[in-house]
């Protein structure tokens, strides 16, 4: 019985490897002899290096992004702290007023 199992899978995977090489024949023919590559542009690989090409791009464009945005944030937070530094002295400087007001009546 294990013997009828393992036959058939042996016959299923030479039946697949006959497929797949039938299949691919024509590229393979089309293959230079002497070993030089395929001319760039064509085939698989640089559609996948475009792809990535592009998505370093746009990478590289967040991080810019985010450093600008960044330095803003920063930016106002250094300003807000100084207008509340100027307002907390306006602030005793009324209080001040008020007080010396108050204490000549």
């Amino acid at each position: 019985m294990a013997e009828l199992i393992v036959t058939i899978i042996f016959v299923i995977s030479v039946l697949g490897i006959v497929f797949i090489s039938s299949r691919k024949a024509p590229a393979l023919v089309e293959l230079p002899q002497n070993g030089k590559t395929v001319l760039p542009g064509s085939g698989f690989a640089p559609k996948i290096q475009e792809k990535i090409n592009s998505f370093l791009l746009v990478f590289k464009r967040q991080i810019f992004l985010h450093k600008i945005l960044s330095w803003v944030r920063v930016l106002t937070l250094k300003v807000e702290s100084k207008i509340d530094s100027v307002m907390h002295g306006i602030r005793k400087n009324a209080q001040k007023i008020d007080k010396e007001l108050k204490d000549k009546k």
